[in-house]
């Protein structure tokens, strides 16, 4: 068993079980890099959370999250909870004086989102959240190349998507995912870790319209072949202007397609971007970037700079690249007093998008708005 290295930050995860998201995305990004130290895990039996922290390493195993958040050597708590949990483990954390990187939704809804962010700025302690996808190196070199002007005025850009989940049959572990009241739906998920790659590549709405469909009204059990009932739209589509004028079409469905997982283009008066993968969901795909311009009759690949692979993070691979490159952020930030990681007030202004496509869906009504990242609209 290793302990967390001297200056280290000092990690703690909250459902760090063998076999989760913790496992997949947090714990080889933790390895990679030399700023933090696996502190603690926390399950909810006391079997699962040493045998967790036996094989990443971490120093101290509990069953509960209290005692994590209590471990004076855990400087930053990482909740991988369900979002339902959310609220009552970030607030603990918080009320400790505690760091917390939070998993994306940050709340069930915009006014549980409010709450924490308030909490966040009233604890005055750093926060992050698992917004990764603005991190992907092909999504970085993206952004640069239409800033350098790669692709000329942007005219519009088409995405679309496959949540993956949300589709027609699952398990009972999953099954929380089809009752829109749990807030982690086709929407909040996959569809916001895409449109977080669109800002930061194009910028923000200015305006949109949306539908939220639900395509599937139930979902069968891949235990038994029972039903459950689905409460949560399926299919999203978002349509609007973005502060540039651009166009933007954005369409994810649940579940996978026999055709194009994901396709996203960018096009240009001058040229196109187009980024493409097998896989849905866009915060831990391995993208594939296409360009062409000019006199280019077809995209061809472009190959991304190593500058963009993010140092030490270079050595995650997989779903854990993004997440090292966060964590890569966030160190620096509290080193150099900047704040470039998405934190809880930056979480906010997403949660108000999601709010504004909730209400363009039931209403009908063009939404117009601006997101900043102190969460101010006008």
């Amino acid at each position: 068993m290793t302990t967390c290295p001297p200056n280290a930050i000092g990690v703690g995860i909250v459902e760090g079980s063998i076999g989760g998201w913790a496992a997949l995305g947090h714990v080889p990004a933790l390895r990679a890099l030399p700023g933090y130290g696996l502190r603690a895990v926390s399950t909810s039996r006391r079997e699962s959370a040493e045998a967790a922290a036996k094989e990443f390493g971490a120093a101290a195993a509990y069953d509960n999250h209290v005692d994590l958040i209590a471990d004076p050597g855990v400087d930053l708590v990482v909740v991988a909870v369900r979002l339902a949990h959310h609220k009552e483990i970030i607030s603990a954390a918080l009320a400790a004086g505690k760091m917390v990187l939070s998993e994306w939704p940050l709340g069930v809804g915009l006014a549980e989102a409010e709450e924490l962010a308030a909490r966040a700025e009233q604890a005055a302690v750093r926060t992050a959240v698992g917004l990764q996808a603005r991190f992907a190196p092909q999504v970085s070199y993206a952004r640069d190349l239409v800033a350098q002007g790669y692709v000329g005025r942007v005219l519009g850009t088409t995405l679309v998507g496959s949540g993956i989940a949300w589709g027609p049959t699952t398990d009972r572990g999953h099954a929380y995912l089809y009752d829109d009241a749990n807030g982690a739906t086709t929407l909040t998920v996959p569809t916001v870790h895409a449109l977080e790659a669109v800002h930061q590549v194009l910028g923000e709405f200015a305006d949109l319209q949306a539908r939220l469909v639900r395509g599937r009204t139930e979902v069968t059990l891949a235990e038994d072949g029972g039903t459950l009932p689905v409460t949560a739209a399926d299919q999203v589509l978002i349509t609007g202007t973005l502060d540039s004028g651009a166009a933007a079409s954005v369409l994810y469905r649940g579940g996978v397609s026999r055709g194009d997982n994901l396709r996203w283009e960018i096009n240009g008066t001058d040229g196109d971007l187009v980024l493409t993968s097998g896989l849905g969901n866009l915060q831990v795909a391995p993208l594939t970037l296409e360009g062409g311009r000019g006199d280019d009759e077809k995209v061809a690949e472009l190959t991304v700079p190593e500058k963009y692979f993010g140092g030490a993070a270079a050595a995650v691979t997989g779903p854990a690249h993004n997440v090292a490159q966060l964590y890569a952020q966030f160190a620096r930030d509290l080193a150099e007093g900047t704040r470039v990681a998405p934190d809880f007030a930056y979480a906010l202004t997403r949660h108000r998008v999601v709010d504004a496509v909730e209400n363009a869906s039931a209403t009908g009504v063009r939404q117009h708005f601006r997101a900043t990242a102190t969460g101010e609209e006008n």
